[in-house]
């Protein structure tokens, strides 16, 4: 891949102190050398505790991107990658979330068209889908979203700022791509991700079981951050203007449940099941399924490296090397 890059571009990785941001930073500076990258985010501190020496090799550039950016740099890409994606923000801070996403397309944008970037990257979610999809979802698919639930600050906001990344292709010419993430995993994750396998790792390094409040029977697609951030480059260098491409390991589909066992399994622990009543009224309900069709994302030339208990084994190994 390394030899298809022009030199000397900058590319601006925004949320670049989160899972994805810092896991597709390190791989610009391994794969892409000769590029100038630039970490955007909003604390110089964060930044430092998050690369360490990795530091020296990158710019950092101080932003809140539902914020004029106060720069004149020309960027040559910008992957935008800076929302909450946990659940603790929806009910925390769903303005927040909500801005993050479309005021920080419009504004990376903007800056984007004043500045002549060759391509932006959207960094979207397969919750753009929403409920009622069959089988697996391709990027044709549409489901109903709830606009006025409680979380419908995160899928809601993913979706307009696809639209609003579409506008403005359509009347400014803007070179956009999306990349539609599953649910990511890996070990950079940060210390108030609330996500259900941020929670299980924890409980595991703390020498604990994992208890399941449910029956952990949705069934969702996974994917190990090395293999997502190698997608979002893959699409950035070779995905069609105007397109979304689903991110997901195929092989990697499970319940929560499985998740949990595996995890639990790798560290040799158990899971334990305490059901509060409401859980066993539940249990003839349909089970949320998730699945994402990556054959245009595969049409690309890419493919996954780490299944569900590879990825999961790197995930625990880095971070109980780490402490």
């Amino acid at each position: 891949m390394n030899s298809l890059l022009p030199r000397r571009n900058r590319i601006l990785v925004t949320g670049a102190t989160g899972l994805i941001g810092s896991a597709l930073v390190r791989l610009l500076l391994a794969k892409c050398s000769e590029w100038e990258v630039y970490a955007g985010c909003r604390s110089r501190e964060k930044f430092a505790g998050r690369f360490g020496t990795e530091a020296e090799r990158l710019r950092f550039l101080e932003m809140d991107v539902t914020k004029p950016i106060d720069s004149n740099i020309c960027f040559d890409y910008i992957i935008h990658a800076a929302s909450g994606a946990a659940p603790k923000a929806f009910a925390e801070n769903p303005v927040g979330v909500m801005k993050a996403n479309l005021i920080g397309v419009t504004n990376l944008l903007d800056y984007g068209i004043a500045h002549g970037v060759k391509r932006f990257l959207f960094v979207s979610s397969g919750e753009v889908y929403g409920e009622g999809c069959p089988g697996k979802w391709n990027e044709d698919d549409s489901g109903y979203i709830n606009p006025m639930a409680s979380r419908a600050c995160y899928p809601s906001s993913k979706r307009a700022a696809e639209t609003l990344c579409a506008a403005y292709a359509e009347q400014y010419g803007v070179d956009v791509v999306v990349a539609r993430l599953c649910h990511t995993y890996g070990p950079g994750f940060t210390d108030d991700d609330d996500r259900v396998y941020a929670q299980f790792v924890r409980n595991v390094r703390r020498g604990e079981d994992i208890v399941l409040k449910s029956r952990g029977g949705q069934y969702r697609s996974w994917i190990y951050v090395d293999d997502c951030v190698n997608a979002i480059l893959t699409i950035l260098l070779k995905g069609k203007s105007g397109e979304a491409y689903n991110v997901a390991d195929e092989k990697s589909c499970v319940t929560i449940r499985e998740l949990a066992e595996t995890v639990a399994g790798i560290a040799g622990r158990k899971v334990i099941f305490e059901l509060p009543p409401e859980a066993e009224r539940a249990e003839g309900h349909n089970i949320t399924k998730a699945v994402f069709d990556t054959s245009k994302l595969q049409a690309l030339g890419w493919t996954p490296k780490y299944g569900i208990k590879s990825g999961l084994q790197e995930t625990l190994g880095n971070i109980f090397i780490s402490e």
